[in-house]
């Protein structure tokens, strides 16, 4: 039998200053990482002025989403090759390597030369430095969780490492807030000239703390425990992904726990702020603040929670914050366009809009990379009411029919792109988008959001009824956040074993965050154009959410009293294979 801490002690004794020491130097570097990582999608308009300047606007917006995008999509590889290495030399030294690969690129970004200075070399140098950021992103989250959990007692492994899952809400409150700073102090002008850059040469500074924190460390007790047994892992990611009893957890903990988890994340935070700017057509500034106090006031939460699921489990905690999601997201988020924007509230229930189209002409807009071109009439029509955030019905036309639109008495004809030059496209766009604008406004559809409602002048501009309802929404979709986030690195770390943990719960975490997460703007755009209803959007998150707390209360089994110090012996003859969903896991030892 493996040792392990009597329980008594676990759950009585004090945190050590060694533990506090391997927390907060774990969870610094790991924030600074989120830090560095969300600069770019904040700054996405002036990086894609800068460096793909030399190109047309559209060529240009394409260029700054495929950055964009591969520092989403490249995570899971990030996860493989990390985790590989952190399975094979050690927790300490490969999340060194990965903060020291995104803390310089982050820094290079701040000094590269524009497509003015150097032309097209500019973007691909951006982007092979978002695909360094991304790499680096997938093996950083799994080294500091596997490593804190793997000093901590074994009934606080929630608490501790709940710590970790409050870096990547601060990480993102960090870079808002450097950036509202900076504009605060430069002005826009200047901001937009070359204040941009501050942000990223920061974080030259935030690199320097922590690496000298992290080399103060010492390698992980399992880790050392283990390779002093000479039970290592010859080929972890074979191990973990070649054998299907090993592969069965990982593709259950995606399904299970981390795909919900992942988009709930992203909606508190991600399309919350990306609903109010874009469809509720908040300014920049106010959304920005309103999404950070909502972070100030939830993030104290991810701790509450992960200290909890070492009370009661894992599973009811992350479920239970997935499934009020799914019950909840669409009343919430009608309170919010009711309290933000209540002229366009009001115009979506009076207001009818119809587009009259032959189906075969409308295609579904999943433009996740901003590459793909839709030309005919109905799309460009159905696309340019869901960014004026109009809710619409659809009416079935005769084939060689032109897609136009009704409002009211007034119609508007829509046009086919896929014939015209780019001077006759960019003509009979800005007709199209005149007319409708005018159309829709005279039926009653606000130009803009009052500015009476939510503006808010400074960051402390929260005393009127309708900013601190707006908070309190906000705060209620960060708080679904923190169920879900908060105890998921104990779940993931305490259903694999040491010889395989790093590979094994990497990459689960970053196919369900980074892709399922990480695609859903783009999935939830394409369904409200589809649909011609804003709230449209919410069913992708919520039937994946739904998905994981069904596969999760009848495939997962709660794991918050395995002792993860075990032997891999012991570890397998403790959970067989196939035994996994069939009840409580029995805890190595007990």
């Amino acid at each position: 039998m493996a040792t392990q801490v009597p329980t008594a002690v676990a759950e009585n004794r004090p945190m050590t200053r060694e533990e506090r020491k391997v927390i907060v130097a774990s969870s610094l570097g790991t924030v600074f990482e989120w830090y560095d990582f969300y600069l770019y999608g904040s700054l996405a308009a002036i990086i894609g002025v800068k460096f793909f300047g030399q190109f047309p606007e559209t060529t240009r917006n394409i260029f700054a989403l495929l950055a964009f995008a591969a520092g989403f999509l490249v995570r899971p590889f990030g996860a493989l090759i990390f985790g590989r290495l952190g399975d094979l030399v050690g927790r300490k030294y490969t999340f060194l390597i990965t903060i020291m690969i995104m803390g310089t690129s982050t820094f290079l970004v701040g000094l590269l030369p524009t497509s003015a200075d150097i032309g097209i070399a500019a973007a691909i140098i951006l982007i092979a430095l978002r695909l360094l950021q991304g790499l680096a992103l997938g093996g950083e989250y799994g080294g500091a969780a596997t490593y804190v959990a793997e000093h901590a007692p074994q009934n606080r492994r929630g608490f501790y490492t709940s710590w970790i899952q409050t870096t990547a809400t601060a990480g993102l409150f960090l870079s808002l807030l450097v950036i509202l700073f900076t504009q605060q102090i430069l002005g826009n002008e200047a901001f937009a000239a070359w204040g941009w850059r501050v942000p990223f040469l920061i974080s030259i500074v935030l690199l320097g703390i922590s690496v000298w924190i992290r080399l103060k460390l010492e390698e992980s007790p399992a880790f050392v425990r283990m390779k002093a047994q000479g039970t290592q892992s010859k080929a972890p990611l074979s191990e973990a992904f070649g054998q299907w009893r090993n592969a069965r957890v990982a593709l259950l903990a995606l399904l299970g726990l981390v795909a919900g988890q992942g988009v709930v994340w992203y909606t508190g935070q991600f399309y919350a702020l990306f609903f109010l700017q874009s469809i509720l057509k908040v300014e920049n500034y106010t959304a920005n603040l309103l999404v950070a106090w909502s972070l100030v006031l939830g993030t104290g939460f991810f701790v509450v929670f992960g200290w909890l699921s070492d009370k009661i489990g894992r599973k009811p905690i992350i479920l239970g914050g997935c499934l009020l999601a799914v019950l909840t997201y669409f009343p919430l988020f009608q309170a919010l366009t009711a309290t933000a924007n209540p002229a366009l509230y009001q115009a979506q229930q009076s207001v009818r809009v119809a587009v009259s189209a032959h189906p075969e002409n409308c295609s579904f807009q999943f433009n996740p990379t901003g590459t793909a071109q839709f030309t005919s009439p109905c799309d460009i029509a159905k696309a340019t009411l869901a960014r004026l955030a109009v809710t619409y019905t659809q009416e079935d036309a005769p084939p060689g029919v032109i897609a136009s639109v009704r409002v009211g008495d007034r119609v508007i004809q829509a046009f086919d792109a896929s014939t015209l030059t780019p001077q006759e496209r960019a003509a009979q766009t800005a007709r199209f988008n005149r007319e409708l604008a005018e159309a829709v406004t005279a039926a009653g559809y606000p130009p803009a959001a009052n500015p009476s409602v939510v503006r808010m002048s400074h960051p402390f501009d929260i005393a009127r009824p309708q900013v601190a309802t707006v908070i309190g929404i906000l705060f209620i979709l960060v708080l679904y956040v923190t169920m879900v986030y908060g105890p998921i690195a104990a779940a993931l770390v305490e259903l694999f074993p040491t010889r395989i943990r790093y590979s094994a719960m990497s990459l689960p975490y970053h196919i369900g965050n980074g892709w399922f997460g990480g695609l859903l703007p783009a999935t939830s755009f394409a369904i409200v154009a589809q649909t011609g209803d804003i709230y449209a959007g919410l069913w992708y998150p919520i039937g994946v959410a739904l998905m994981t707390v069904i596969v999760g209360l009848i495939f997962i089994p709660e794991t918050r009293k395995r002792d993860i110090f075990a032997a891999d012996e012991a570890r397998s003859a403790a959970v067989p294979a196939g035994a996994l969903g069939a009840g409580p896991a029995k805890a190595v030892g007990s």
